[in-house]
């Protein structure tokens, strides 16, 4: 997103989550840090100084990547600990499997994940944490509670998810007044399979201040923290962007439940970074995109669960891009349009082998999907194909730059992704996105393109998820996209107290095999709603 911010400090304690609705077990115990606490005061201490008592995990837990027999499960403690995970398929934790983690401490910022493996596809798991002290395990923690279903492996079960991003932007960070951020609990209470993070989990280079004057005079006030006073260019300023979204008790309460696919886009780093970048930007002693992208990509190791990153590594240890199978109805294929591409230009280059993904991700991506066997194919990109995202007066940020004619610069790669999608003759492919703060949806066509070698497709757009609202962007010709419906507002910037927070929904109909796409508002609204069928290759 091609927007930049205004600066901040405070913290939380923990509390119980409401219950969760349809085959979601209620969920008790110490989810959560309480709103109350998260967003006015007393406060989560930093494990330096919480060296007396009991190991504590006041910042939740969340499960990543999860599949019919295996998952992630993250924690982060307040002092050195050592992580285990029981299992079981009762609440009541009746009959328990035990998962032996890792040793929490300063190296990975008291974070650490747990691999769960062996476990019963299409089924309900009951998890709970508990922390160790490292010199005494008979000395642990309070256990924190959490849930997940894991991928069917019987296509009947069907599959439901949702997906957005875009979180704490452009200034808007969480809100006491209007209970924080709202839309994980729109979220939380449709009960999906799991969520698909379509990137800038954080916003690193968005400052906040402790109140902002909207235009009809009412104040926005923000949670402010130390970390979120500045750009982020330290490993334990990053750290502290990725710690800022747990202070806020709907995420904790929606982690808790909901199993996340997680990707990330610039915000993680700065505004429409690129490698090798060398930032003209006053804020920044650290000029070196890439000396920040290292430490960004680390960070974000630590806080998110990602099978594809060892924990504590950075983008040089491990990759973003990976296929995550949900049963024989769903693959979904991850891609990282940020850490290969070559520099933001105009994008007229007539010839560009790197693009948006790199030679090597372009190559993976189409051996994994002439090998997916799934019905339908999800390609969650962190960037739209067809809308214009501008950066600055003359360079382009996404893949479109503005010219409707035959692909040039990274219009080309796509252009060869889509070729090959339909000489393979693949079915069921479907992009899934969000960074450009509204909610649309697209159709591609050949009939109405320049370039025409390729089968009919589309393209969802839906977020932020707690950030700033934006106009609409315009169309490039060259694929040949029809907005077929548009929600987006006409100033830009916007808080969330201006213009409604959005995510989407995704239904597969394990009968049909039908996939439905539903745009939503934070407020529970359906705004749009398309029906797609099973074993076409573009339609």
């Amino acid at each position: 997103m091609s927007t930049n911010p205004p600066g901040s400090s405070s913290t939380a304690s923990p509390s119980v989550v409401p219950s969760a609705p349809a085959r979601r077990s209620l969920l008790r115990g110490s989810l959560a840090v309480s709103a109350g606490l998260a967003l006015g005061g007393a406060g989560l201490t930093a494990p330096a100084f919480a060296l007396s008592g009991r190991p504590k995990a006041a910042w939740g837990v969340q499960t990543g990547d999860v599949t019919a027999r295996s998952g992630l499960v993250w924690v982060r403690s307040d002092r050195p600990a050592r992580m285990i995970v029981e299992t079981s398929s009762t609440e009541s934790f009746r009959k328990v499997r035990r998962h032996h983690g890792p040793l929490l401490g300063a190296g990975t910022d008291f974070t650490g994940t747990t691999a769960l493996r062996g476990l019963p596809s299409g089924e309900q798991v009951h998890y709970r944490v508990v922390l160790a002290d490292p010199e005494d395990p008979r000395r642990t923690g309070e256990p924190v509670l959490g849930t997940f279903r894991t991928a069917p492996e019987r296509r009947r079960d069907g599959v439901r998810f949702l997906w957005s991003g875009d979180i704490a932007g452009q200034g808007w960070g969480i809100n006491p007044d209007i209970g924080g951020f709202r839309a994980y609990e729109s979220m939380r209470r449709l009960d999906p399979d799991f969520f698909l993070c379509s990137g800038d989990t954080i916003y690193a280079d968005g400052p906040l201040q402790a109140a902002v004057t909207l235009p009809d005079g009412r104040v926005w006030r923000n949670v402010v923290t130390e970390e979120k006073a500045k750009v982020a260019e330290t490993l334990a300023e990053y750290r502290g962007n990725f710690r800022y979204n747990l202070l806020d008790h709907n995420v904790r309460a929606f982690n808790a439940q909901v199993p996340t696919v997680v990707q990330w886009d610039d915000h993680e780093v700065r505004n429409n970074w690129y490698p090798g970048q060398i930032l003209d930007d006053a804020r920044y002693t650290e000029k070196s995109v890439d000396v920040l992208a290292a430490r960004a990509s680390r960070a974000f190791t630590e806080y998110f669960p990602v099978s594809t990153f060892p924990a504590g590594s950075s983008a040089a240890e491990g990759r973003m891009h990976r296929v995550v199978r949900y049963g024989p109805l769903l693959d979904v294929f991850v891609l990282d349009m940020r850490s290969y591409r070559n520099a933001n230009s105009p994008g007229r280059q007539a010839d560009d082998t790197t693009g948006i993904l790199g030679a090597e991700q372009l190559r993976w991506l189409k051996r994994e999907l002439a090998q997916s066997r799934a019905v339908w194919k999800v390609l969650a990109a962190d960037m739209p194909l067809g809308l214009v995202v501008p950066d600055g007066a003359t360079d382009f940020e996404a893949v479109a730059q503005g010219d409707p004619g035959a692909p040039l610069g990274r219009e080309l790669q796509i252009a060869e992704l889509l070729r090959f999608i339909k000489h393979r003759q693949i079915t069921g492919t479907l992009w899934l996105t969000a960074d450009v703060h509204y909610t649309s949806a697209q159709h591609y066509a050949p009939e109405r393109a320049a370039f025409k070698d390729f089968a009919p497709f589309w393209e969802f757009v839906s977020g932020p998820l707690a950030a700033g609202g934006f106009p609409a962007n315009k169309l490039d010709g060259t694929f040949g996209p029809d907005r077929v419906f548009v929600r987006a507002p006409e100033r830009s910037n916007l808080s969330p107290m201006e213009t409604p927070q959005y995510f989407g929904e995704v239904d597969i109909d394990g009968g049909s095999g039908e996939l439905t796409v539903r745009l939503r508002a934070d407020d529970d609204t359906v705004l749009f709603t398309k029906v797609l069928r099973p074993g076409l290759v573009g339609q």
